[in-house]
């Protein structure tokens, strides 16, 4: 089991608003932050959104279930096998919406989208169902990770119609893969990041790693039906984490707002101006203490034994002999005793005590670790 957090590793900014047009509000969402990994170090984000179909069969309900069990099975979970856990909580959530909806003639067809992202550490796991969308920015460009699960979405992919015809078509909204339905639906675990990747390449794309001042922006089709992709990324450029989800639905609505605007951002710290935070430092911080409390007592040890040493090869000397008249008052003695012209005089040199090591402080500075 998660073990839940007040500070994330990701910073998190997110707003939801009914509209202009007097709807309720069915979008739901919510951001979780805790630690997992089989040690329970690992810094884990989950952000789900859900937009609620059927709005006088109870859509909200249907959305708020959805976040709720989706977020408590994975809260609950190892978070060893993120797409095996995202698979059974949709299929839970799934479950338990559809025989609600059962239960009182008001809830019957209910249903509502579902947009997850996992972000644990630096590695991005998604699923989605329906047509609230994930997006990455990198780097000035915006990426649609997500396909829209709609009968215009599959009439685009078999070349039926193009843009320009969808924008008006009734069924643009017909939404073919949802939470709710009676057979339980496939969670799209797709994740669409190069161009001309094929079904097998972007779910080999689970896992991305993304890089400091990547921005996942989660959001519901209130934003997207009204605001283009380069308008999102555009307004992102100029605009703060913290206020970007409002100025995304203030665009919108100033549009007409004619839906339910949800949007929920997840940065990655770092980028030009600022320095990632490492992951691991208080444990970094404690082996290093650790080290230099151990390599200063050896030092110590080394530069007692050092003293010890010269104190006792000092005790253990022989005294020089006390020179009683000065040496240029023994050189005739030499010379007659020598016979020479040429003294030899020996010079016995007292060796110099050895001086005490000079202790080189150990470095404080360690790189960061990865």
């Amino acid at each position: 089991m998660m073990t839940e957090i007040e500070n994330a590793h990701l910073d998190i900014a997110a707003a939801s608003h009914p509209g202009r047009t007097g709807k309720i509000n069915e979008d739901r969402y919510d951001v979780v932050t805790f630690l997992t990994g089989d040690r329970g170090d690992l810094p884990a984000v989950f952000a789900i959104l859900c937009d609620g179909i059927g709005g006088h069969r109870a859509g909200e309900i249907a959305a708020q279930m959805g976040v709720t069990i989706i977020s408590e099975a994975i809260a609950a979970s190892d978070g060893l096998q993120p797409l095996k856990l995202l698979q059974k909580a949709v299929q839970q959530a799934n479950k338990a919406i559809f025989e609600a909806s059962l239960s009182q003639q008001g809830r019957r067809g209910m249903g509502t989208t579902c947009a997850c992202a996992w972000v644990i550490e630096d590695r991005l796991y998604t699923a989605n169902l329906g047509d609230s969308r994930i997006y990455l920015l990198r780097g000035g460009h915006i990426l649609q990770l997500t396909t829209d699960h709609t009968w215009l979405q599959e009439a685009y992919d078999a070349g039926i119609l193009n843009e320009a015809q969808g924008e008006t078509h009734p069924n643009a909204h017909v939404i073919h893969r949802y939470l709710g339905a009676a057979r339980a639906p496939r969670p799209d675990f797709r994740l669409w990041f190069f161009d001309g990747e094929g079904d097998a390449d972007a779910l080999e794309n689970q896992g991305l790693c993304l890089e400091p001042g990547d921005l996942l922006l989660l959001c519901s089709d209130g934003l997207t039906d009204l605001v283009s992709d380069d308008e999102i990324r555009n307004l992102m450029k100029t605009t703060s984490l913290e206020h970007g989800p409002t100025a995304l639905i203030d665009l919108a609505n100033a549009r007409g707002g004619h839906d339910n605007v949800t949007v929920v951002l997840l940065r990655v710290p770092g980028g030009p101006d600022r320095t990632v935070k490492p992951v691991r430092k208080p444990r970094l911080i404690v082996g290093c203490l650790v080290a230099l409390i151990v390599m200063g007592i050896l030092a110590a040890a080394v530069y007692v034994g050092l003293r010890w040493q010269r104190q006792h090869a000092d005790a253990n000397r022989e005294p020089m002999p006390a020179v009683t008249q000065p040496l240029f008052t023994q050189l005739p003695e030499m010379f007659s005793a020598s016979g020479s012209a040429t003294p030899v005089i020996e010079i016995n040199e007292t060796p110099k005590a050895e001086q005490a090591p000079t202790l080189t402080p150990w470095p404080t500075h360690t790189p960061p670790s990865e």
